[in-house]
């Protein structure tokens, strides 16, 4: 064994199998003493990166949790852990995957960018790998590429990435404006190009016989207010022909569909969360303004009040589709209502399988009158819209 291994070996052993301040003081100061371990000290970390992937965890799943438990000097260090491990692996992922390392590049997440001193450097490297070390292990998702639909001339079919370009454009505008009536227009005009994305990929997969199967992806659930935020998910995905999980020890719910609906969950979860909390603040405000100090109890039953009230919005939402699909000139619902059975039947087989036991929980908390009843109005105000009567394509 080298002296360089033998210092990390036994900085490791001082510091990652105790919970103490002095052994992990113990193991900082060896390595500090040592310039030549941090070769050693980075690809060890990589490992552990690697090992993560091993028990099922992808690189966002690995950078929430890092953001939930310790400070931001460690997701910078995770970060370019995972980009490093990516770059070595070179192995052929998902384009989710490919996505999430897209994400961390994009906010300069580059291996050897964030080095504070020595002893503060070896301090935070240590606490992310005791962190890392105890990782659970998770249902798995898949990693690596899938088969890809297959296109009438053999081909692989392309994925419309305008279109999700153009929808998440759509979104960050009607979250960003001050103007509700433009918000509306945006809004509704991205829920129908949800729908309409959504279901030109499953005839597509029907039509050319692709051999197409449900995915998953997991989705922050972040506290404060974490089970109304988890209700609200999983409303967005039933009304998306999704089946939602949520893990609360983690923080995050497994969402189980297929690739399209996936995307959709995903883009309007977010934009309901980011209205839901513009709607609450202000009523919060004006509570506030009236003499009111019960603040978290109003929040509270308010996000309570809005996950159950979108979600019957978005369950009529559903229904609605249904009547207008059977208003549909019979060769389109006769060809569109047995895929999209097809597909329900195979999503909650697979959550089935990924997940053979589970419970229901319960919302507590919810005893403020106020707060509920401004929920509601919100919800009632925010911008979800049955989808457009379906067309042959």
């Amino acid at each position: 064994m080298s002296s360089t291994s033998s210092t990390v070996e036994r900085a490791f052993a001082a510091a990652l199998y105790a919970d103490s301040d002095a052994a992990l003081d113990t193991g900082a100061s060896l390595l500090a003493a040592d310039p030549a371990a941090d070769a050693e000290l980075a690809r060890r970390g990589e490992e552990f990166v690697a090992a993560a992937w091993r028990r099922g965890w992808q690189p966002a799943d690995v950078v929430r949790i890092v953001r939930r438990e310790l400070d931001d000097v460690h997701v910078r260090l995770v970060s370019e852990l995972v980009l490093a491990e990516a770059a070595r692996d070179g192995a052929s992922r998902t384009p989710r995957w490919t996505a999430q390392l897209d994400e961390l590049r994009g906010l300069g997440a580059e291996p050897g960018t964030s080095r504070p001193d020595r002893f503060q450097y070896a301090t935070s490297a240590l606490e992310l790998y005791r962190l890392l070390l105890r990782l659970p292990s998770l249902e798995p998702l898949d990693a690596h590429v899938p088969s890809a639909p297959r296109a009438p001339g053999g081909g692989a079919a392309p994925r419309d990435t305008r279109m999700l370009t153009r929808i998440r454009a759509l979104l960050a505008k009607a979250e960003a404006t001050g103007f509700p009536e433009e918000a509306e227009a945006l809004s509704a005009k991205a829920q129908e190009l949800m729908a309409r994305h959504s279901i030109d990929e499953a005839l597509l997969a029907a039509r050319t016989h692709a051999k197409d199967a449900p995915g998953a992806c997991r989705i922050g659930v972040d506290a404060p207010y974490e089970t109304a935020k988890a209700v609200l998910l999983d409303a967005v995905a039933g009304a998306n022909r999704c089946r939602a999980v949520w893990n609360e020890a983690l923080g995050f719910s497994t969402v189980v569909g297929f690739e399209p609906d996936l995307e959709a969950v995903e883009l309007l979860y977010t934009s309901l969360l980011v209205q839901a909390t513009a709607a609450m603040t202000k009523a919060e405000a004006a509570q506030r303004a009236g003499g009111r100090k019960r603040t978290k109890s109003f929040r509270q039953s308010f996000l309570a009040a809005y996950a159950h009230r979108i979600g019957d919005r978005l369950a009529d939402a559903a229904e609605g589709q249904v009547t207008a699909t059977e208003g549909e000139a019979a060769a389109a619902a006769g060809e569109l209502l047995p895929v999209l059975a097809a597909r329900d039947v195979a999503v909650t087989d697979e959550t089935e399988r990924m997940f053979p036991d589970t419970v229901t929980t319960r919302m507590r908390g919810v005893n403020d009158l106020a707060g509920w009843q401004e929920g509601a109005a919100a919800a009632d105000r925010a911008q979800v819209r049955a989808r457009p009567p379906l067309r042959r394509p």
